[in-house]
């Protein structure tokens, strides 16, 4: 894993990403946030190198991700998931959290292909093109990632006071409405925000980055 910092001073915001996401999209929840913004690259994405043997799993991607000192934190997809994993074993980590798209908590799912992963892809011609080339990367994390979980146990999450913001979609087929909704409920000062859309990072993308910076101010 490796970061780009953004901007300067505080609040330092931890940014994770999505399974497959381009630079320009990893950066997207970090848009117009004040301070320090620390994106991170998992491996086998952008500049970062390939992933090594066996490296898909929610606890060695929350271990990479506890690795960065941040004050508070956004994740989506793939990083929601790591973030509620860190969380689990660390509850104080962070003053705030925002969770977006959250694909699984502690219900196994069905499993993807990254063919179903490029075929739901929607957006410019140049995005589909740079997202379909970074999925050709994650042929280990399609076959290592399904069937996880990102905490054995939601109930641990009771131990989070800090306010946790959780973002999710309607009709997302990869990222459940019942999983945001349950991520949401696990944590005691957790808020929902459905959106009515299967691609909200694409249909409502000013609205979510509104929504972002008024959470994180508090």
């Amino acid at each position: 894993m490796i970061t780009h910092s953004y901007g300067s001073g505080s609040p330092v915001t931890l940014v994770a990403h999505g399974l497959g996401a381009t630079p320009g999209e990893a950066r997207i929840p970090a848009s117009g946030l004040p301070g320090t913004r620390v994106v991170v690259t998992l491996p086998s994405h952008g500049d970062a190198p390939d992933a090594p043997e066996g490296y898909w799993d929610y606890g060695r991607i929350a271990a990479d991700l506890g690795t960065v000192p941040a004050d508070q934190a956004v994740g989506v997809s793939l990083g929601a998931g790591a973030l509620v994993r860190l969380l689990s074993v660390e509850p104080d980590r962070f003053a705030r959290v925002a969770l977006l798209l959250p694909a699984v908590l502690d219900q196994r799912h069905g499993s993807f292909t990254l063919q179903q992963l490029s075929d739901l892809t929607v957006g410019p011609p140049i995005y589909v093109a740079e997202r379909r080339a970074a999925l050709a990367r994650l042929a280990a994390a399609a076959e290592q990632l399904p069937g996880q979980v990102a905490v054995p146990d939601a109930s641990v999450l009771a131990a989070v006071s800090a306010p946790v913001l959780v973002i999710g979609a309607v009709g997302d087929p990869l990222h459940p409405e019942d999983v945001a909704k349950a991520t949401a409920a696990a944590f005691p000062n957790g808020e929902l925000w459905l959106i009515d859309s299967p691609s909200p990072m694409i249909t409502h993308r000013t609205e979510v980055r509104h929504r972002l910076v008024s959470f994180f101010a508090g």
